[in-house]
């Protein structure tokens, strides 16, 4: 039995968590939001789950790293310092970070990159995502997850090769770039397809969130395995053996 501290405890996926918690045969160890205390969440946890947001993952991982705890993130929106710190802490203790901890969309990825690393440049891909229309953040964390296994198979890096945002006369398609396409709408909890075109035929791979109970089984799951773990930077993939 293990005690887990939700941080965000009062968003949506802070409820799910608890109750995939209580699910999985674990303790909450206890719940903050906004203004809650990290250190003292921390203290009485043997892992941490952060759903909350960017602007708190410097003060979530300093406690964790104080506590001597590991931590999985899933916060989303992630910039490139917030990545920085991660690495940082991943120093001193356990780190899971991911876009997004459904074990179905891991497999996912590693399909993903599995048919890039296969397949020509003369495939084309394409990424379609799929979220309720309260979602603030776009491209999603997952259609960057799974773009970042796509360019990991053709051994490039995402920056170099993303298209993000098509209007106008925009010109032949460039060969090798991977594209994305944000849908927001309804209560949608999260589709997301990824398309390898080519001349004369298709390959595609979806998976579809009925709702927010299967991040919450991947997250618990991915924090009870973490227990334990050597300090470094850690994903999902590894949970399942990838």
């Amino acid at each position: 039995m293990i005690n887990i501290g939700i941080i965000g405890s009062e968003g949506r996926m802070g409820r799910a968590i608890a109750e995939a918690i209580s699910a999985a045969g674990h303790t909450i160890a206890g719940g903050i939001d906004r203004d809650g205390d990290a250190g003292a969440l921390a203290a009485a946890s043997d892992v941490l789950i952060d759903f909350s947001s960017p602007s708190a993952l410097e003060a979530n991982l300093d406690a964790a790293i104080a506590a001597g705890i590991p931590m999985l993130i899933g916060t989303t929106g992630l910039e490139e310092r917030h990545h920085w710190l991660i690495d940082r802490a991943a120093d001193q203790i356990a780190v899971l970070q991911t876009g997004n901890t459904s074990l179905g969309v891991n497999m996912l990825a590693y399909l993903v990159e599995e048919a890039a690393r296969r397949l020509g440049e003369d495939w084309d891909i394409e990424i379609v995502e799929t979220h309720h229309r309260m979602k603030v953040d776009a491209p999603s964390g997952t259609a960057l997850l799974l773009g970042e296994a796509a360019a990991r198979g053709r051994e490039v890096a995402l920056n170099d090769v993303a298209v993000r945002g098509r209007d106008g006369i925009t010109g032949a398609r460039e060969a090798g770039t991977i594209g994305f396409a944000a849908l927001r709408g309804g209560s949608v909890a999260g589709d997301h397809t990824v398309h390898f075109l080519a001349d004369n035929e298709r390959l595609s791979f979806s998976h579809l969130a009925e709702n927010r109970g299967i991040f919450a089984r991947g997250a618990v799951r991915g924090a009870s395995w973490l227990v334990g773990r050597p300090a470094r930077r850690y994903a999902m993939r590894e949970v399942l053996g990838l």
